[in-house]
């Protein structure tokens, strides 16, 4: 497949990357400081309407790696959807965003994630405005195929983790051990994220990972 990875310096955009060229795919890597990224690559923005229309051109699916909240000049990832929406339908390429954990709930019919009292007040706001950019991506022209995949509770350059190659994927609840741990590696997230891509299974669904 050809891949546009928007956000490929980032935790888990870079290991979805590196994950997709291992399997032999194309991946053309976007950031805005492109310069240290292994293969081809662009310096650019999702807020650049001309620019995203013109990168995607000929994928196959274009990939969201980038925080939900405000960014320094002001964007956030909800600004940019219509222009992600408009260059799907146009190419016929799938949108894979790499989603936030914080609006799963944390049992059948219990709260979300971000609802409960331990949730740490400095991850709301972009637990916060990435739920927005998931209900957008609902309301998103039937013609756009898209997914999100949530990881675990514990997930992130702090916790990196080990490469097992399994995990265990869920829906629209977090994902956890017999411990009640909810935890995913980012190199097994990537693993994850990439095989939806080869064999998609969530069309136009949110779903999560987990060990």
């Amino acid at each position: 497949m050809r891949l546009v990875l928007f956000g490929a310096t980032g935790y888990a955009g870079g290991r979805i990357g590196a994950e997709a060229r291992r399997r032999g795919h194309e991946v053309l890597g976007i950031a805005r400081n492109a310069e240290s990224l292994p293969g081809p690559k662009a310096a650019g923005s999702l807020h650049d309407a001309e620019f995203v229309l013109d990168v995607t051109a000929g994928a196959d699916a274009v990939i969201v790696a980038i925080p939900g909240r405000p960014m320094p000049d002001g964007t956030k990832l909800l600004d940019a959807l219509p222009t992600l929406f408009a260059a799907a339908e146009r190419h016929g390429a799938r949108i894979g965003v790499v989603g936030g954990a914080g609006s799963l709930r944390v049992s059948e019919g219990g709260p979300r994630v971000i609802d409960t009292p331990e949730f740490p007040a400095e991850f709301k706001p972009e637990a916060g405005a990435h739920a927005e950019v998931l209900a957008a991506l609902r309301e998103a022209p039937d013609g756009v195929d898209w997914f999100y995949l949530s990881p675990a509770g514990t997930f992130g350059a702090y916790a990196p983790g080990e490469r097992t190659g399994s995990y265990r994927l869920g829906g629209e609840v977090l994902v956890t051990d017999a411990d009640g741990n909810s935890a995913i590696g980012g190199d097994d997230y990537a693993i994850a994220f990439v095989d939806e891509l080869e064999k998609p299974a969530h069309q136009r669904q949110r779903f999560t990972v987990g060990y």
